[in-house]
């Protein structure tokens, strides 16, 4: 159930970091999965290289997801493209590259996918790291029907994002509970909306959030019965590491 003063031209369902469980995260693997399971929106994590190429990363190390070591903004392009970022996941992923932003619009947008951009700089890089993105998804999604969603966890980089490409809409992303002050925040930054964690998305802190009009996502939901109940409340999306069971339980979210 949508609110229909609420600004959210967006899927029910994301599909958390492109392929959710069933894919090494943001990569372009993931991206084609989370699509083949009927998914419209991709969520992906975007980050700067050492030479400022925009790459899809979660962690600020390349550990846990490539075969590869250390901090991604100490290794450039050349040394990152070395890198296997499917193995880890299975053999049937081997030899999976990192993807960059720029391969990530092609496809999403070849593809009439809608992209949830989650900005994550590098410790000390929030500011040029909001407004970099900004800027690259602004150039790269230039013309689209809908424009990817910029979040973060970040509101130093949300501003800097804001500034750099005040068309593109925002999204305030909360780690915890949900701070007394959140409007305050969220409409400082010209946040369209907030993303919140669904451990602390009682039903009091939902109708508060959609009773002042803003746009409400929930992450991460595996489980059929706490979607049914989210989106019975009244909220707008859910991110989502299931692909299948959402889809296939919650059938009046259509991806």
């Amino acid at each position: 159930m949508t609110n229909a003063c609420t600004p959210w031209p967006y899927p029910a369902l994301i599909a958390h970091r492109g392929g959710g469980r069933h894919a090494p995260e943001n990569t372009l693997s993931a991206l084609r999965t989370g699509a083949a399971y009927g998914y419209r929106m991709m969520e992906y994590d975007v980050k700067l290289s050492a030479d400022e190429v925009p790459i899809l990363l979660h962690d600020d190390t390349v550990d846990r997801t490539s075969d590869g070591r250390g901090a991604a903004a100490c290794l450039d392009w050349r040394a990152l493209a070395e890198l296997d970022c499917g193995a880890w996941h299975g053999p049937a992923f081997a030899g999976e590259p990192l993807t960059t932003l720029y391969a990530a619009a092609r496809y999403t947008l070849a593809n009439d996918l809608c992209s949830n951009i989650e900005i994550k700089p590098s410790p000390g890089a929030e500011t040029h790291t909001g407004a970099r993105i900004a800027e690259l998804a602004a150039h790269l999604w230039r013309g689209a029907a809908r424009p990817p969603l910029l979040s973060s966890f970040s509101e130093a980089a949300l501003r800097a994002a804001r500034e750099a490409a005040p068309g593109l809409p925002r999204a305030l992303l909360i780690d915890g509970p949900v701070p007394s002050d959140w409007h305050a925040r969220a409409h400082s930054l010209g946040c369209i909306g907030l993303h919140i964690d669904h451990r602390h998305a009682q039903r009091d802190v939902v109708a508060d959030i959609l009773g002042r009009g803003c746009a409400l996502a929930v992450w991460t939901v595996n489980d059929a019965a706490r979607a049914s109940e989210l989106f019975a409340w009244g909220c707008h999306a859910l991110f989502t590491d299931a692909l299948e069971t959402l889809k296939t339980a919650v059938p009046h979210a259509r991806p």
